[in-house]
């Protein structure tokens, strides 16, 4: 049996590390901390919430008296930190919660677990959900980024994850804290906010509106379904040995305009409405620092623990559009007034390519 704390666990890829936990090992402990920010949603986690072993508590990974009080009462001895500010557009906009959450607020729960877990006997682990964007961009035929790629971030996001993952892995150097890190690529699958790309396009669709695509649309993302994600971290938490590093990747790379016209077809036949939705598509002036390409190489993830992720791209976004086709309820609420406000931010002044 074992008692985690998940971080963020009512965001996009925490709830569904959470609703995975509870229905495969419901004889756990796993309790939630989250601070509810614009993307955390608690009814991602209806299915769940009155499941005997689950708990969840409202607070912020910042708050170093909460988390020392839930390692105290609940005999924590399992972190999966997926508590981050994630979104790169946000981290351009106002980079200073990005510094606050993903660098502070990892320090908080690392202090934290050094100071419960000095004493004790059981096994532990504190495992960092980090990014592939820590890596920086890959020129087109470079090879896939491996878990000793030097770190190069390029966008106050991703150098505030960099500088994360650098303290997670100086804890385990200089305190012996038991630590593991994950680098993942792009996530897509149900419950993501709409502020990412799959989402954004799917919505601007079915209502009509621009579909904005960043520059030539060339740029080049793996993609990972988010099922297979947390299957993968379950298989580092129980594989892994401290200090270990792992890549989990889709091993499907695809560029950004390629994504944009596959949903748009898979919607014509799907939500037919009077005209392509391709003509909905708008090449818009790219943000800065966008990076090229990330490409994972989970050669480890194989070798090692003996992972592979169970969905290529065309089963995992048939399954996220049909998703998102059965909850446009949810979507509409999620989309709070704070949202509508950022859209207007990131898009309205955005210049059409011609």
């Amino acid at each position: 049996m074992r008692r985690l704390l998940v971080t963020g666990g009512a965001g996009f890829i925490g709830s569904n590390f959470v609703r995975y936990w509870i229905n495969r090992y419901p004889d756990d402990r796993v309790v939630n901390l989250d601070a509810l920010t614009y993307a955390g949603n608690l009814e991602s986690l209806q299915a769940i919430e009155t499941a005997p072993g689950y708990r969840f508590v409202p607070g912020d990974i910042t708050d170093r008296e909460c988390v020392d009080r839930l390692f105290a009462e609940e005999a924590i001895d399992t972190v999966v930190n997926f508590a981050a500010e994630s979104h790169v557009d946000r981290s351009i906009l106002g980079p200073d919660a990005f510094i606050s959450t993903n660098i502070h607020g990892t320090f908080t729960l690392l202090e934290a677990a050094t100071a419960a877990w000095q004493d004790a006997s059981q096994e532990q682990r504190f495992l960092q959900v980090s990014t592939d964007e820590v890596y920086g961009s890959l020129a087109p035929d470079a090879p896939a980024f491996t878990e000793s790629h030097a770190y190069a971030p390029n966008s106050p996001y991703s150098a505030s994850k960099a500088a994360s993952d650098h303290l997670v892995r100086a804890w385990h150097e200089t305190y012996g804290l038991p630590v593991l890190t994950t680098n993942c690529s792009n996530n897509y699958g149900p419950y993501q906010f709409p502020e990412k790309l799959i989402p954004l396009v799917i919505l601007n669709a079915l209502e009509g509106k621009p579909i904005p695509v960043y520059g030539d649309g060339m740029n080049i993302r793996d993609w990972l379904y988010v099922d297979d994600h947390c299957s993968g971290i379950d298989a580092v938490l129980q594989g892994g040995r401290p200090g270990d590093v792992f890549n989990i990747g889709g091993i499907n790379e695809w560029r950004n305009i390629d994504i944009v016209r596959l949903i748009c077809e898979r919607l014509d036949e799907l939500r037919p409405g009077t005209g392509s939705y391709q003509d909905l598509i708008t090449f818009v002036t790219d943000r800065p620092g966008h990076d090229r390409r990330y490409a994972i190489d989970a050669t480890r993830m194989r070798a090692d623990l003996g992972w592979q992720p169970a969905h290529d791209f065309e089963t995992g976004i048939e399954a996220t559009l049909q998703w998102y086709l059965a909850n446009l309820d949810w979507c509409d609420r999620v989309r709070s007034g704070e949202y509508k406000n950022y859209y207007q931010n990131q898009y309205g002044e955005r210049t059409p390519i011609p």
